[in-house]
C-alpha cells in the first residue's frame, strides 16, 4: 500500500512541482497521465525516496519512505527515462547491484534479455540508446520488487520491442505488485492497466481503478457525431467520444482518448465528472 498525505515539493527557485497531494493505491498496474511539467517525474522521485518532500509524507506498507529503511528500499525501484550504469555490461551491473534485492531472479533476467535479443554481455557504451534501455529494462523487471516506478519505459523501443515489454510486464506482475508507469505512449500497455493517476499543475486530480472510471464515463466510437458528450474527436471517418455513463454499464476505457481529452477544453468537465462520480 502506497499512501501520499498532503504531499508537496517546492524547488529552490520557488517553483511548486507537487502541491498538497493526497492519495492511496494498493496492488495493481497504474497509468500516470499529465501534461509536461505536471509534476509526474517529481512525484515518482518522492514516492521512491529520491527526493524529500517540502511537506507531507509518503508511506509504503506503513513505513515512511523518507527514512530510507533497508526494508523499504530493497522492495522498491525507480527507473528514470534514461538510466546510465557504471559498468561495461548489464550483467556486470547485475552482479554488483542485485544483492540488494532479495527476490531478484537470475532466470527472469536471462529470459528478459533473450526476449529482447540480447545476451547481457554487450558493451553498453557501444549500444544505441534503445538497446541500452532494453538491457536495463531486462534487469529491472527481474528485481522482484513489490513497488516499481517506471518513467517512459517504452521510450526508444521499436514496435516489436514494445510488444515484448508488454509481455514481460504481464508476467512480472504478482498479486502484491504495485507498478506506476508514467508515459505518453498510452497504447503500449493499455490492456494491462488496473488504474490511472491523473496529474494537473502539480496535483493528483484523479486516482482510481479502471473499473470505476469505466462506470463513470462511457467511451463511444460511431460513424455519426454523438450528442450529449463531454469530448469528441473525428478521425478517419469515425467519431471517438467520451460521455457521462448514465446506464451504469461497464465501458472499456480508451486511455488514449482519455489522455487527449485532458489536454482540451473538456478537461475540467472530464475531471469533474470522474471526481463527482468516483465510487
Amino acid at each position: 500500500m502506497i499512501t501520499a498525505k498532503n504531499l508537496s515539493y517546492v524547488y529552490d527557485n520557488g517553483a511548486e512541482a507537487v502541491v498538497d497531494t493526497s492519495f492511496t493505491i494498493g496492488p495493481g498496474l497504474y497509468l500516470m497521465l499529465g501534461e509536461n511539467g505536471a509534476g509526474k517525474t517529481t512525484l515518482l522521485h518522492l514516492l521512491s525516496g529520491l527526493l524529500y518532500p517540502t511537506s507531507g509524507t509518503v508511506t509504503i506498507d506503513g513505513e515512511d519512505v523518507k527514512k530510507r529503511l533497508p526494508s523499504t528500499l530493497s522492495n522498491l525501484f525507480f527507473l528514470p527515462e534514461a538510466m546510465e550504469i557504471p559498468t561495461d555490461t548489464v550483467r556486470q551491473f547485475a552482479g554488483l547491484h542485485s544483492p540488494f534485492y532479495n527476490d531478484f531472479s537470475t532466470e527472469s533476467f536471462g529470459d528478459n534479455l533473450t526476449d529482447f535479443g540480447l545476451t547481457g554481455n554487450e558493451n553498453m557504451r557501444a549500444l544505441s540508446f534503445g538497446t541500452r534501455h532494453k538491457s536495463v529494462l531486462a534487469y529491472v523487471l527481474a528485481l522482484g520488487v513489490n513497488h516499481l516506478f517506471l518513467d517512459e519505459p517504452a521510450n526508444g523501443l521499436d514496435i516489436q520491442s514494445r510488444h515484448r515489454l508488454r509481455a514481460m510486464m504481464a508476467r512480472t506482475m504478482t498479486e502484491d505488485s504495485t507498478v506506476i508507469v508514467s508515459t505518453h505512449t498510452v497504447s503500449d500497455l493499455e490492456q494491462l492497466f488496473d488504474g490511472v493517476i491523473i496529474m494537473h499543475h502539480g496535483r493528483v486530480v484523479l486516482c482510481d481503478k479502471t473499473e470505476n472510471i469505466a462506470r463513470c464515463l462511457k467511451f463511444i466510437t460511431t460513424i455519426e457525431r454523438p450528442d450529449d458528450v463531454l469530448y469528441v474527436e473525428h478521425e478517419m471517418g469515425l467519431y471517438h467520444a467520451i460521455a457521462i455513463n448514465r446506464d451504469d454499464e461497464y465501458s472499456e476505457v480508451d486511455f488514449r482518448l482519455l489522455y487527449s481529452s485532458l489536454f482540451s477544453a473538456a478537461a475540467p468537465f472530464i475531471i469533474s465528472t470522474l471526481n463527482s462520480q468516483q465510487l
